[in-house]
């Protein structure tokens, strides 16, 4: 029977980050993970430049059912820290859309040489790819695990599976069948980061849209996000419909204000006293892409001329334009999804060392564990600071 002091169930971005600290002072340290590639989430992330982190990244950029969880492992783990490292390794980075202020951080290269630094940060740890747990249990001492056949013991048993999100590279609800086994609860889980998806009397003017994006401010429940809203076959997607899917909920309806940054009414009453004679549609189009000034037109019903519209039927007119209901009617789930809100509950686990408190040396770090980051960086970063959380908790242990 083979052992080893730590075993990493999962070669993502938050167990390959573990490894190394756990194996900081010379514990014996066993990656496995039955894909065939190592952080593939990684490799593929940010269009293969990898959104490695965020400049803003603190605990209220995130979900949780505890909201105060995160903040210890984001504080003694932060994005400069991560940054730091990078500059150890050579690999030079650029901030998107500065002027945006998101703080959403890529590589100038290519995706792979964060992959390849998280290698060689877990070059002390032995990695096993295309290797399956078929069984584990726990001795209350050791955990005796059944890796494709063969049977290993170790005294740390760190779960970074990851979620449900993207199930063609593998993901599965494997995490949370072993904190459910070993009576850790989970909170319900759901696709989250995800287009959302209409019903056919609403596709019928959003679907010929497909391909047109815009700048948008989209509100669901008391929250709200401005970046481009993009326009699908489907439904919505782009940034401000994948940030605002972590908080709508089946039944809700979602508001889109279609001009964050103009004044929707003296736009209209502006371009009224320039050319009064102008259709309605030829105005919005002044505001809009062509093809959606039409729609919008068509979905408003607007006829007729700017003159002829008095300032109460152009402030009506603005007030749609700024605050448009629609209703999802789902989302494009876990094929599209880029996260999964919720996961190990938190109140299992301890904020310092992200052990469970029940189970003697059981930790979850990353996505499994329901702590679920906005868009640009942030999920990233929670992995990097979970990960070394648990990682030194197990090196100090030894």
């Amino acid at each position: 029977m083979e052992h080893v002091d730590t075993i990493i169930l999962g070669a993502g971005a938050a167990g390959l980050f573990c490894a190394g600290f756990a194996a900081a002072r010379g514990g014996s340290v066993l990656v496995v993970d039955h894909a065939k590639r190592p952080a593939e989430k990684v490799r593929i992330s940010g269009g293969g430049r990898c959104n490695f982190t965020n400049l803003y990244a603190e605990a209220g950029n995130y979900l949780s059912g505890n909201p105060h969880f995160a903040k210890s492992a984001l504080a003694r783990y932060t994005q400069w820290d991560f940054i730091d490292l990078l500059a150890r390794y050579g690999i030079t980075w650029h901030e998107k859309n500065p002027e945006k202020a998101l703080g959403q951080l890529f590589c100038d290269g290519k995706s792979t040489a964060i992959v390849e630094m998280l290698l060689s940060e877990a070059r002390a740890a032995e990695i096993r790819l295309e290797t399956t747990l078929d069984e584990i249990a726990h001795d209350g001492t050791r955990f005796r695990l059944n890796l494709s056949g063969r049977s290993t013991t170790c005294r740390h048993l760190v779960v970074a599976t990851g979620g449900k999100s993207i199930p063609k590279m593998g993901a599965t609800g494997l995490g949370y069948q072993i904190a459910t086994q070993f009576g850790l609860p989970v909170t319900d889980t759901r696709p989250g980061l995800v287009p959302l998806t209409f019903a056919p009397h609403e596709l019928d003017w959003i679907a010929p849209l497909a391909g047109t994006a815009v700048d948008a401010r989209v509100s669901a429940n008391g929250t709200c996000f401005d970046e481009a809203l993009l326009f699908t076959h489907r439904g919505l997607s782009g940034p401000s419909i994948l940030q605002i899917s972590n908080y709508w909920r089946e039944g809700d309806a979602i508001t889109v204000d279609l001009l964050p940054r103009q004044n929707a009414f003296d736009a209209l009453k502006s371009a009224r006293a320039d050319n009064g004679r102008r259709q309605m549609q030829t105005a919005l189009a002044t505001l809009f892409p062509t093809k959606l000034a039409q729609a919008l037109a068509e979905k408003l019903a607007l006829t007729g001329n700017l003159a002829d519209q008095s300032d109460k039927a152009l402030q009506a007119i603005a007030e749609q334009l700024h605050g448009l209901p629609l209703k999802p009617t789902g989302s494009e789930g876990y094929r599209t999804a880029e996260v999964t809100l919720g996961g190990v509950d938190t109140d299992a686990l301890s904020s310092k060392t992200m052990a469970a408190k029940s189970v003697p040396g059981l930790y979850f770090i990353g996505e499994v564990v329901d702590v679920t980051g906005w868009l640009g960086g942030y999920n990233f970063q929670w992995a990097w600071a979970s990960a070394a959380a648990a990682g030194r908790a197990i090196a100090d242990k030894g």
